[in-house]
């Protein structure tokens, strides 16, 4: 399952993200996309960047948030067909792929 923790971004943030995402927009707040986990570091996809697999997160703890660009996670689920993980690099926890069945896919 994954992690229930929600934040809101910081108008401030906000403009930031907006000026680095290809879009121009992105979402007012984000829910963590990590399993459920023990640690209070939580991230929040922002906009893909681009192609060459980058991403734009929000990552906070109960009293901080900063922006950060990240590689994607490369590992895909087994089989030839597996579905990729739609986290970051060398993120904790499980890939995504490994959630329970009622989780949505990423669109990438």
């Amino acid at each position: 399952m994954r992690c229930k923790h929600w934040r809101r971004v910081p108008l401030n943030l906000v403009q930031e993200a907006r000026q680095l995402a290809p879009a121009g927009c992105v979402d007012r707040a984000v829910r963590c996309q990590l399993s459920v986990h023990e640690g209070d570091e939580h991230y929040g996809l922002l906009a893909e960047l681009d192609e060459y697999g980058t991403a734009l997160w929000l990552r906070w703890r109960e009293h901080w948030m900063n922006l950060v660009v990240l590689r994607d996670c490369s590992v895909a689920a087994p089989g030839p067909n597996g579905d990729g993980c739609c986290l970051f690099a060398g993120h904790p926890e499980q890939h995504t792929w490994e959630d329970a069945p009622e989780e949505v896919a990423c669109t990438s």
